[in-house]
């Protein structure tokens, strides 16, 4: 009896990571066994070309590596990450919970690419990861939608109390605005529930997104709709 996988996607500063710990949090509360997953998993060896990717060793910029090969440096981290941590704990129905999966795959790569070939990429990287590779297709995708305006003012935040840099993604901010389009694009093609995380132009409190999503959630988990 394999588990659920849902899933929290969004561009970077749109408040993943913390949502997610949120979303974790509650859940357990509630007497949900889960399993918490976050990509890429920069720490392991199976995303080096991920780490080059985005330090910008194939190119400073995102178009300098094409859709399909970058599509695959991640998709391979995901697959030693399935085999090796929690393909066990999903396969014995035990929920989990990822910040990030194939769906940003979709999201930062499909950009690249003609709008005619928007969809010829959806069924090659569905069947790529979900087919060829075996990993498991999510349950529930929720889209965490940030302008980049105002998620760029939260990576400057970050970056200036956290130190680092911005990688090749993060730094272009006409490539995140495209990758705003797909996200919306793949949401309607896909089914993925949107979550908007602003209002007039600044930011929604953290409890108030949480409630949307908690409530998304729970309704996926408890009436499968």
């Amino acid at each position: 009896m394999s588990g659920k996988l849902i899933l929290l996607e969004g561009l970077d500063g749109s408040g993943k990571t913390t949502q997610t710990g949120l979303l974790e949090k509650e859940l357990i509360r509630r007497g949900i066994r889960l399993r918490r997953v976050k990509f890429p998993e920069y720490e392991e060896p199976s995303s080096a070309p991920v780490r080059m990717y985005l330090n910008g060793e194939f190119g400073k910029n995102p178009d300098d590596v094409n859709a399909y090969a970058a599509s695959s440096f991640f998709a391979v981290d995901r697959y030693a990450s399935f085999r090796r941590r929690w393909g066990r704990d999903y396969e014995n129905g035990i929920l989990i919970l990822a910040d990030r999966y194939t769906t940003s795959n979709i999201i930062y790569q499909m950009p690249k690419l003609p709008r005619t070939e928007w969809d010829g990429f959806l069924s090659w990287i569905q069947d790529f990861e979900y087919g060829k590779l075996g990993i498991p297709e999510p349950d529930l995708t929720v889209y965490l939608d940030m302008p980049p305006l105002i998620s760029q003012k939260l990576l400057n935040i970050r970056y200036r109390e956290n130190g680092g840099r911005r990688d090749i993604h993060e730094s272009n901010t006409d490539y995140l605005n495209g990758c705003r389009e797909s996200a919306f694009y793949a949401a309607t093609k896909l089914g993925w529930q949107i979550v908007s995380c602003a209002e007039n132009g600044l930011p929604k409190s953290r409890e108030s997104i949480q409630k949307e999503i908690l409530q998304l959630v729970w309704k996926k988990l408890y009436h499968g709709a």
